[in-house]
């Protein structure tokens, strides 16, 4: 016998900086609002690069968002009736975000979650590595190398215009003045020289 239960899903939109994750988030969420889907769109508060209550590509479209301080709060502005979560810049946020994804997809919610797959170290960013693991659908795009005009899988780091060093801070919000999408071959990046004594 077939369940009369909705299915719920998590899709996840992922690749560097520049590949169109916000821009394919936004699709999505306005598809599903076309479908009379009831949507809810969040974001993390610390994220104010070009407006504090949206969603914003770095072309400048936008969708109205929540912006939330952490998982908690995303968790208890969700509404009941909600039929679509929507979750940007999913690698700011901690661990905890993976079961709560994981609970509303099983209590028949789409979720759909779009972050950075990888810090500017080129390593795994957040929770994005266990969302990828769990997720129904993976969405990887790809940016264009801002140096050399290939494919683009990472995101470069730019301290006064030169490689950050793999010890500075992950979490840096910023746009184009701080990061570029890079090939692998472009994508460099400083270590720190130690001193023998």
């Amino acid at each position: 016998m077939r369940s009369q239960n909705p299915l719920g899903s998590i899709t996840v939109i992922c690749g560097s900086m520049f590949a169109g994750k916000s821009e394919e988030l936004i699709r999505r969420a306005r598809r599903a609002l076309y479908a009379k889907q009831r949507v809810q769109v969040f974001k993390p508060a610390i994220d104010k690069r070009y407006d504090e209550a949206a969603v914003v590509t770095h072309m400048g479209v936008q969708h109205a968002a929540l912006p939330v301080a952490n998982v908690a709060e995303l968790q208890a502005k969700i509404n009941p009736n909600v039929e679509v979560i929507f979750i940007e810049e999913a690698q700011f946020f901690d661990q905890s975000l993976v079961d709560l994804v994981v609970e509303f997809a099983d209590r028949g919610k789409q979720v759909v979650v779009a972050g950075l797959d990888q810090d500017f170290r080129r390593e795994p960013f957040g929770p994005m590595p266990q969302l990828l693991a769990v997720a129904d659908e993976v969405v990887k795009l790809r940016a264009i190398c801002m140096k050399c005009g290939q494919p683009a899988s990472h995101t470069y780091r730019m301290i006064d215009g030169k490689p950050a060093h793999v010890d500075d801070p992950i979490i840096l919000i910023g746009a184009t003045e701080s990061y570029e999408a890079r090939c692998r071959n472009c994508h460099k990046i400083r270590r720190r020289i130690k001193r023998i004594k």
